[in-house]
């Protein structure tokens, strides 16, 4: 989901601009590195405060790393923020993964309601 991507990096943005920037970071974490990070790396890398490559994913075949780079994800946080709508999908695949971990999870869908 794209737009919903560029929201909220725009929103960390702004807020780390407008508040304080001294307690967060926008780190993307890609699956593996795309052939437009590589020839645009460095304008990624002055929109980003940080890019990483999953380790984990950047191993797996292309059609299976967004999964495991999610999943990676969610192991890795404290919260995770999802914007799922509907029972099928990569994200609704890793919200339903999130759950079975037990993760911290917000679904805006679910806080609109």
């Amino acid at each position: 989901m794209l737009w919903l991507d560029q929201l909220v990096s725009s929103t960390v943005r702004r807020c780390k601009r407008t508040v304080r920037d001294d307690n967060s970071a926008l780190v993307l974490v890609l699956p593996y590195a795309t052939a437009e990070y590589r020839y645009n790396e460095q304008s990624f890398h002055e929109y980003y405060d940080e890019i990483e490559i999953c380790a984990e994913s950047a191993e797996k075949h292309f059609k299976s790393a967004h999964q495991t780079r999610n999943r990676s994800m969610v192991d890795r946080s404290d919260l995770v923020v999802f914007c799922v709508e509907h029972n099928s999908g990569g994200a609704y695949q890793t919200l339903q993964y999130a759950k079975k971990a037990n993760a911290n999870i917000i679904n805006l869908p679910d806080v609109t309601r």
